[in-house]
């Protein structure tokens, strides 16, 4: 089954996963061929609406570990094959 834009994971409140989702694909869409441009998008809004530090990685086939304050990660994915990582760390 495809799926547009799918949740991984996320140990974020509800509200703030919808935003930051919303905000994922709205940057996804507007830079398809710029995945840098995607993520300073999202990284400058999410530091605007939620204070900052957030960071961003987009791009197919990575993995990742990191270090997040709690309930500030998201993983998902975006039209099928590009993943989104979002989290904070201060």
């Amino acid at each position: 089954m495809f799926c547009w834009s799918c949740l991984q994971h996320t140990d974020m409140p509800e509200e703030m996963r919808v935003e930051t989702m919303e905000l994922c694909v709205t940057a996804c869409e507007k830079f398809a061929s710029n995945n840098e441009s995607a993520a300073k998008m999202i990284k400058e809004s999410m530091d605007k609406k939620f204070g900052s530090s957030w960071h961003v990685v987009i791009g197919e086939g990575f993995g990742f570990e990191v270090t997040h304050e709690v309930k500030n990660l998201l993983y998902m994915f975006f039209g099928g094959s590009l993943a989104v990582c979002v989290w904070k760390c201060s």
